[in-house]
């Protein structure tokens, strides 16, 4: 018997992800809705402290403008609206909204996306894939983006936190426009109290002054913002709360650090130049950041100590000891109270005269040894330990300096191939001063020896 023939479609291709469509973003959320849901912006007129990129003569108020959006990178901290700009934008230039997380999808979650849209592209409804925390997906994955952004069978918008100039792909990046989002300053933060205080209608149970702390606290997150004004909301307080009693009523917020992505080198980058910058009171900031956050005490001694041979090098020949001793303090009183070590020898780099002679010293002489190449050198100090060597020459006519006036016999110690160089420079601050008197002095007299 033969095959029966294939049976007809009953219906559209499309039809087969109807119960994929997402909720419209302008639909009302229900009452038992989570605030910061409840709060969510319906316009993108709505959204606060995005102005830049939101507003009419931002990006993406232009792109709204011409109903033409291209495939964009948020690139922001949590809770400044990157999910809801996305969505708003779909609403904005009608295309279809559909959300992935690089956390929970796959490639067979991509692949499922974008036959999806290919059948939708068919019937002249374009979609707009967002795809939360991007920089998860690696480096293949993100390449398997490409055809179908070039295509246009999506427009991208892509949301991350971290750097995408270290986490997306060149070519991905290439393709897409990165717009930053700011972290929510106290005018947007407030903007969202007053939205929840008309929604709950009624106030929030707090001081003026608490409300500052709990603004301080969000620390520019508004969905953070949101849920802790939601759990204050919730209960029945017999009076509002004051600084003590909200810091004893809520959970006291972690600053937002990761430890090997950018947050950290930044801070680490700020830190090392304040202390360059003789700027105590900024240093100590950014060591109290990392050290708050939880930032491994060694990493910054590590760099505390590259500070001390970089930026003070023989200025003041103590900074290193410093640094050392901080670290034997740290390991032998551990946390908290070793920190105090750490922070003596911040200040102490901090207020240290400055140089960076040794190190400019350093990267000359290194850049002329590979120049170099294997010179010898010269006969009278090589090393001479057998009768053959010194049958040859090795270590003939050395001149022992301690035998020389003044323990010093201006001899010359450089390759014959090679003139006298000058890598070590030393500045007229701090010790350095002394040291260059000194190197002077030997000057003179290795001039007058020789001739």
């Amino acid at each position: 018997m033969g095959k029966p023939p294939p049976r007809p479609y009953l219906c559209r291709m499309a039809d087969l992800f109807a119960g994929f469509e997402p909720a419209p973003p302008t639909e009302t959320p229900p009452e038992n809705a989570p605030l910061a849901d409840r709060l969510r912006p319906r316009t993108l007129d709505e959204v606060v402290g995005q102005d830049h990129i939101t507003g009419p003569e931002g990006a993406i108020g232009r792109m709204v403008s011409a109903g033409r959006l291209s495939s964009i990178i948020l690139w922001g901290p949590p809770g400044t609206g990157k999910t809801t700009i996305a969505r708003l934008l779909a609403d904005a230039v009608d295309l279809r909204f559909v959300a992935i997380s690089a956390v929970f999808s796959g490639v067979a979650e991509l692949k499922k996306s974008f036959a999806e849209a290919r059948e939708h592209a068919k019937m002249g409804k374009r979609t707009l894939l967002f795809v939360d925390e991007i920089h998860r997906f690696n480096r293949a994955q993100q390449d398997g983006f490409l055809p179908y952004v070039e295509d246009g069978t999506v427009t991208l918008v892509g949301a991350t936190t971290e750097n995408p100039s270290f986490e997306l792909n060149a070519a991905l990046l290439s393709r897409a426009q990165v717009l930053i989002l700011e972290r929510l300053g106290r005018g947007a933060l407030e903007q969202l109290l007053d939205r929840a205080e008309v929604v709950m209608e009624r106030p929030l149970p707090v001081t003026p002054p608490a409300k500052d702390a709990l603004i301080a606290s969000a620390d520019g997150d508004g969905r953070f913002l949101l849920n802790q004004a939601e759990t204050l909301f919730s209960v029945n307080l017999p009076e509002p709360l004051d600084p003590a009693g909200l810091s004893n009523f809520l959970q006291r917020r972690v600053a937002v650090y990761d430890k090997d992505r950018e947050g950290h080198y930044n801070l680490i980058s700020a830190l090392h130049k304040s202390i360059r910058g003789s700027d105590p009171q900024a240093a100590l900031y950014y060591l109290a950041r990392m050290l708050t956050a939880g930032e491994e005490p060694l990493f910054l001694l590590r760099r505390l100590t590259r500070a001390a041979v970089e930026d003070i090098g023989l200025a003041d020949p103590q900074a290193l000891v410093q640094c050392i001793a901080a670290k034997d303090t740290y390991d032998f009183l551990g946390s908290p109270e070793g920190e105090l070590a750490i922070a003596q020898a911040c200040v102490y780099l901090a207020t240290a005269p400055k140089s960076n002679a040794v190190y400019k010293a350093q990267k000359a002489a290194w850049k002329s040894a590979r120049e170099t190449g294997s010179l010898m050198p010269p006969a009278a100090i090589r090393n001479a330990p057998t009768k053959l060597m010194r049958d040859i020459g090795y270590g003939k006519g050395y001149a022992y300096d301690h035998d020389a006036e003044g323990a010093f016999s201006g001899s010359d110690y450089w390759p014959d191939e090679m003139s006298p160089q000058t890598f070590y420079a030393p500045t007229e601050r701090g010790f350095e001063k002394r040291l260059s008197e000194r190197l002077a002095y030997w000057d003179g007299l290795r001039a007058t020896k020789r001739a």
